[in-house]
């Protein structure tokens, strides 16, 4: 069938219909998106700044907060707006660039946090060769890895969902531009370009889980081999991590690793991954990091001195 977009713009219901509710949810969610951006430009500064955080755990969680502005950005900004807006519309090309862009990041952050697995890994199981494994090259090369390989996931999505008819209507039950809600509104059969989606971000979810919890299982067995202390700072590093891992891949597989059927829930599900995840990796990594709490401290000291 060729292509046909007889539709030019898209309407979003957002997340409520009750003006009150609007009101409350754009003080709340404008709070939580200066915290995102502030709390991940923090970490990102902090480790920029910092000698003593120069290791590629930080290298790594840096590029993972900057992620996380640019992933939030794509949605939360456009979601604020809108709870005033009394008509909640979005061309075509933007609900497009919005839907690339969403998987562009996310699936960097999904390759970012299979990358920190690797790295804790190699660090609690193999301490002697972990600068030689883990070197800048190394580091550098499994980040633009984790770039480009995200950008080809997207890239797949997006052609797939461009290339659907949308002849009408043109509401959107949601807040954003996601697989789900456009497959609705298709005026063809989209079975197989649904399990193409899923094949292509479904299982992507559910395989860079599985790996992360086997490294995690083969790590835990490896720590107890380990002094009392030796386990005790491993396991706050690698519980930081399973939590950030648990709160993202989880709404994740639950979104895209099923039938192209929509479900009352899944706005609220979305708000996990598109605005709790990354408000939490700041606050995660920074209160169970004794290394990243004193960094924050002496910059946030430095910053004080220079603007007295």
């Amino acid at each position: 069938m060729a292509k046909t977009h007889n539709v030019t713009e898209f309407i979003f219901l957002g997340l409520s219909s009750n003006p009150e509710v609007q009101k409350v949810c754009f003080v709340m969610f404008l709070l939580l998106y200066t915290a995102i951006v502030l709390g991940n430009l923090l970490i990102v500064l902090t480790v920029m700044s910092s000698r003593s955080l120069g290791s590629p755990m930080y290298f790594f969680l840096s590029y993972l907060s900057f992620v996380e502005i640019c992933y939030a950005s794509t949605t939360v900004p456009r979601l604020i707006s809108d709870l005033l807006a009394e008509r909640k519309a979005i061309p075509l090309w933007g609900c497009m660039s919005q839907f690339f862009f969403i998987h562009l990041f996310g699936g960097t952050e999904a390759f970012l946090l299979t990358v920190m697995a690797y790295d804790r890994y190699v660090a609690i199981c193999k301490p002697l060769s972990y600068t030689t494994i883990m070197s800048r090259q190394a580091c550098a090369f499994l980040v633009g890895a984790a770039w480009v390989g995200a950008f080809v996931h997207s890239l797949v999505d997006s052609l797939l969902v461009f290339r659907l008819p949308f002849c009408g209507p043109n509401v959107i039950d949601h807040y954003f531009c996601d697989v789900l809600p456009l497959l609705k509104l298709a005026c063809s059969d989209t079975v197989l370009i649904g399990l193409l989606i899923v094949a292509n971000g479904g299982t992507l979810s559910v395989i860079s889980f599985v790996v992360l919890l086997a490294s995690y299982v083969v790590i835990l067995l490896h720590l107890r081999t380990r002094s009392s202390a030796g386990r005790r700072k491993a396991l706050s590093t690698c519980g930081a991590h399973v939590t950030v891992v648990t709160l993202f891949f989880g709404p994740c597989i639950f979104i895209y690793l099923r039938p192209s059927t929509t479900l009352s829930a899944d706005k609220t599900v979305a708000v996990f991954y598109t605005v709790i995840t990354p408000l939490l990796n700041p606050v995660i990594y920074s209160l169970r990091n004794a290394e990243v709490k004193k960094a924050v401290k002496r910059l946030c000291v430095a910053c004080g001195i220079l603007i007295s």
